[in-house]
């Protein structure tokens, strides 16, 4: 294998690939906290086909950021009120950065 070989779905941030058992000890946390987010909408565990909860990386980021909000004594709730701006703000940003990308002269273009 090398490093321009494609993992197919597993390049996909939103690919439900990562055990929720194994989310929490990647976060070091317990699939509880995991649980009190989803409670919450923060995050949403997709099913495998045998229905096991799975989470994508983008997921997994979320949940590592409201753990960094918890830690130090921050409420689930209010984590999960702080960090799901934080997360539209951030998917609202890429979104416009991509014509800026796609675009081939200076954006916003201007009037010839």
């Amino acid at each position: 294998m090398t490093a321009d070989d494609s993992f197919g779905p597993l390049d996909d941030d939103d690919c439900p690939a990562c055990a929720m058992g194994r989310t929490a000890e990647m976060l070091g946390t317990t699939q509880g906290f995991l649980r009190a987010i989803g409670d919450a909408w923060l995050i949403t565990a997709l099913r495998s086909a045998v229905g096991h909860r799975r989470c994508s990386r983008c997921r997994l980021r979320i949940a590592a950021r409201a753990r960094e909000l918890v830690d130090p004594g921050t409420p689930v709730e209010a984590a999960c009120r702080i960090v799901i701006p934080e997360d539209q703000l951030e998917e609202a940003q890429r979104i416009n950065a991509e014509p800026r990308r796609a675009a081939p002269g200076p954006y916003p273009p201007t009037a010839a």
